[in-house]
């Protein structure tokens, strides 16, 4: 199977904050949020290995600024790491400020991806190669989270996972 880059699935997804996306204060719900990013991050896995993908878990999302009506949001989405047949999609957030243009990282989130066949059986991904310094750090970080998700679900021994190794038992 053919290495990808990560460049290779990155999803660009931009919209605008309507005011039935909002709660009473006039924010984006976190749910609406949420969807958009599932949408971003299932192109982009499914980009990356060209076969139909499910959602498979919400990582990690982390909603760190309010994103107010009438806001431009643009959700950058690339897969960080493949596995056997699973794949991990970071996602930057991004608000454009209404007056300057300029961008700021509003939130970050991290889905997981596992491509299907037709009959919604596991297929097996192509591997990521890495090429900038974050890309490498997100690949190397994605490991660590998969070792630690894989130990708290009992699925894997502390003791196995090299990484975590260090972290638990120095």
């Amino acid at each position: 199977m053919i290495s990808r880059n990560p460049n290779e699935s990155l999803t660009i997804l931009t919209d605008m904050v309507l005011p039935s996306e909002t709660n009473p204060v006039g924010n984006m719900f976190g749910g609406e949020l949420l969807a958009r990013m599932d949408r971003a991050a299932g192109i982009s896995a499914r980009r990356h290995c060209r076969r139909i993908v499910t959602t498979v878990s919400v990582n990690h999302v982390a909603f760190n600024k309010m994103i107010p009506l009438g806001s431009v949001v643009t959700i950058e989405a690339k897969v960080s790491r493949a596995f056997k047949s699973s794949m991990e999609v970071f996602m930057d957030i991004w608000i454009e400020d209404r007056e300057s243009g300029m961008r700021k990282k509003s939130n970050e989130g991290i889905y997981t991806f596992v491509a299907v066949d037709e009959s919604g059986q596991p297929v097996p991904v192509p591997p990521i190669v890495p090429e900038t310094k974050l890309e490498k750090e997100r690949f190397e970080a994605a490991l660590r989270r998969r070792q630690l998700s894989l130990v708290i679900a009992g699925k894997m021994n502390p003791k196995d996972a090299t990484e975590l190794k260090a972290l638990f038992f120095s």
